[in-house]
C-alpha cells in the first residue's frame, strides 16, 4: 500500500494564503462601500436624534450645528456672480481680495499719517431672544446659560491707566480730547468694566489686527460711530501707523501688516434721508424715509467682513418722517395742530432700525457680521443738548445713586425690537448681534466733554458760552470699552 502523505507543497500553501487575503479585501471593500452608502441615506446624528427629539427639535438642533460650523470664521468671503478675485501686493506678500473689498481700498487719496507730525456676544436679556425663525447662535446660547454676560456688571477703578494719552493719537477729533483742551480731573480713564461672571480683557492691539487678517471693519452711522471708530484707530495706532486714505464718503485707514482696513461711512439715520421738498414740507427740512435704507449704508456692505452700527441720537434732530410715501410725523418742525402726526421721533427710530438692519439681513451678497451697538446715552441736566443741559460729574455714578432716563431706556426698547423684527426675517447667511452697553454706560456721566469741547469753554463764537457736550465720550475715555467688547466678541467667534 503507497501511503498519501498529506503535506502539501510550499507553492500550494502560499497560492491559498495569497487567496484568503484577496478575498479577505473584497468582502471588506464591500462592506465599506454599503456602509458609506447607508451612513448618506440615513445618518447616524439624524436617527439618533430621531430617537430623542421631535421633528421641530431636529429641525432646530440642525440650525445648532450650521452655527456650529459657522462659528469657526467671523465671517465667510463673499461669493460675487461675475466679481473675480484680484491680487495686489501691500506690504507683507500678496492677497487675494474680492473686488468690492479693492473699490473699497482705492477710493480715496492717501494720506501720509505720522504722529510725529501731526469680542461670543450676549443676546439682550434671555431665551426669548433666541428667534424662532432664524439660525440659533450657539455661542450667544452658550454665553447666555453659562451666565457670562459681558453687559452686567460694575465699573471698578484701575490705576494701570489708558490704553493710549491723547498725545500719543494724531486721529482724535478736538472735541474729544477733553485732556488737551483742559480737563483737569483724570480719573474718568481710569475705570475698567467688569462683567459680573467673566473677565473683559484688556485690548491687546496686535490681537485684534491678528483677528481681523485680510478683512475689512466698518463703522457705519452717526458722529458716535465716528467717536468708536477714532478709539480703536487711537489704540491700534500704538503698535502700528496706517495707511491713510480720505474721499467724499468715507475715511479708510489700511494695516499692512495683516492687510486689515477699518473704514468710516456716515450715515445720520441709517435710512434714506433728503432735504428737496416733498408734499406740503419745503426745500431744506429734511425728509427721512423710513421704510428705505440709507444708500451709503448699503452701497459698500458686500465689500465688509465686520459692521459696527450706531444711530439713534439724529432722532432729535429737526426732520419730518415719511413711511409708505406718506408723511407721518416729525421733530421739531410741524405746519400745525390742524394735522396730526401718526407717529412721534421714538416709534420712527424703531421703524428704522428694523429697516436698516433687514436690508442687511436680506442682502443676498453680504455674509458678514453686523453688530448693533445699542443706544448710547447721554447725561444732560437742568436741560437739553440745545436747551443749556450741563455734565460735571468726576466718576461713575453708583448703582443706588442712578436715576433712570426715560428717553435713553424707550430708545433702548425701540432699538431692540427692531433688532428683533430684523432677526426674523433674515433671508442670507449673515448674522446680526446686540452689542448692548446702554446700562453699563448709564453710569458714566463723568466721560463726557462737558464744557471741555473747546480749549475755550467759557467763550463761544459770540462770546457766550458754549454748550456742553455731554453725547459724545472723552478720548481715552469710557468709549474705549466698547472696543475691548468688539474684540471680544471677535475672539468669541474665532477662537483659536
Amino acid at each position: 500500500m503507497n501511503s498519501v502523505s498529506t503535506k502539501e507543497s510550499p507553492k500550494s500553501t502560499y497560492s491559498k494564503t495569497i487567496l484568503s487575503i484577496l478575498a479577505s479585501v473584497g468582502w471588506l471593500a464591500v462592506f465599506l462601500l454599503l456602509a458609506s452608502t447607508l451612513l448618506v441615506t440615513h445618518p447616524i446624528g439624524s436617527t439618533i436624534r430621531g430617537y430623542f427629539y421631535d421633528s421641530g427639535s431636529t429641525r432646530q438642533m440642525d440650525s445648532v450645528s450650521d452655527a456650529v460650523s459657522e462659528s469657526n470664521h467671523i465671517v465667510n468671503q463673499f461669493e460675487h456672480k461675475g466679481k473675480s478675485n484680484l491680487t495686489i501686493s501691500e506690504g507683507h506678500g500678496n492677497e487675494v481680495i474680492s473686488q468690492d473689498r479693492k473699490e473699497i481700498l482705492d477710493s480715496g487719496q492717501v494720506e501720509s499719517e505720522n504722529p510725529k507730525e501731526s469680542s461670543v456676544a450676549t443676546f439682550n436679556s434671555s431665551l426669548d431672544n433666541v428667534i424662532d425663525s432664524g439660525t440659533i447662535l450657539l455661542p450667544h446660547l452658550l454665553n447666555y446659560v453659562s451666565g457670562c454676560d459681558l453687559y452686567h456688571g460694575k465699573w471698578i477703578y484701575d490705576s494701570t491707566g489708558p490704553l493710549y494719552t491723547s498725545n500719543s493719537c494724531p486721529v482724535l477729533s478736538p472735541r474729544q480730547n477733553c485732556q488737551g483742551n483742559g480737563r483737569p480731573d483724570k480719573d474718568y480713564e481710569n475705570w475698567r468694566w467688569k462683567p459680573s461672571q467673566c473677565e473683559l480683557p484688556r485690548f491687546d492691539a496686535k490681537k485684534f489686527l491678528e483677528l481681523m487678517r485680510g478683512k475689512t471693519l466698518a463703522f457705519i452711522g452717526d458722529s458716535i460711530a465716528r467717536n468708536q471708530m477714532e478709539s480703536m484707530m487711537c489704540i491700534l495706532w500704538q503698535v502700528e501707523v496706517p495707511i491713510k486714505r480720505v474721499g467724499r464718503k468715507m475715511r479708510r485707514f489700511y494695516f499692512r501688516s495683516t492687510s486689515t482696513l477699518i473704514v468710516r461711512i456716515w450715515s445720520s439715520w441709517l435710512v434714506h434721508q433728503t432735504p428737496e421738498p416733498f408734499d406740503f414740507v419745503p426745500a431744506g427740512v429734511m425728509k427721512v424715509h423710513l421704510d428705505a435704507p440709507d444708500e451709503r449704508l448699503m452701497e459698500y456692505i458686500t465689500g465688509v467682513d465686520v459692521i459696527v452700527l450706531s444711530s439713534g441720537h439724529w432722532f432729535a434732530k429737526p426732520s419730518v418722517y415719511i413711511l409708505n410715501n406718506e408723511i407721518v410725523g416729525g421733530q421739531l418742525w410741524w405746519p400745525g395742530p390742524d394735522r396730526k402726526m401718526k407717529i412721534n421721533n421714538i416709534e420712527a427710530f424703531g421703524v428704522s432700525v428694523e429697516t436698516s438692519l433687514t436690508a442687511i439681513a436680506t442682502h443676498p451678497n453680504y455674509t458678514g457680521l453686523t453688530i448693533v451697538r445699542s443706544f448710547s446715552p447721554d447725561h444732560y441736566s437742568g436741560g437739553a443738548w440745545n436747551t443749556g443741559g450741563l455734565c460735571m460729574a468726576k466718576g461713575p455714578v453708583s448703582e443706588g445713586e442712578l436715576v433712570e432716563n426715560g428717553f435713553t431706556n424707550v430708545m433702548h426698547e425701540k432699538q431692540v425690537a427692531g433688532f428683533k423684527h430684523a432677526m426674523k426675517k433674515r433671508t442670507n447667511k449673515s448674522k446680526l448681534m446686540l452689542m448692548d452697553i446702554t446700562e453699563a454706560f448709564s453710569y458714566r456721566h463723568d466721560g463726557h466733554p462737558g464744557p471741555y469741547k473747546s480749549p475755550n469753554p467759557n467763550r463761544g463764537r459770540d462770546g457766550r458760552p458754549l454748550g456742553q457736550d455731554c453725547l459724545h465720550w472723552c478720548m481715552p475715555g469710557p468709549v474705549d470699552t466698547w472696543n475691548e467688547m468688539l474684540l471680544e466678541i471677535l475672539r468669541r467667534e474665532n477662537p483659536s
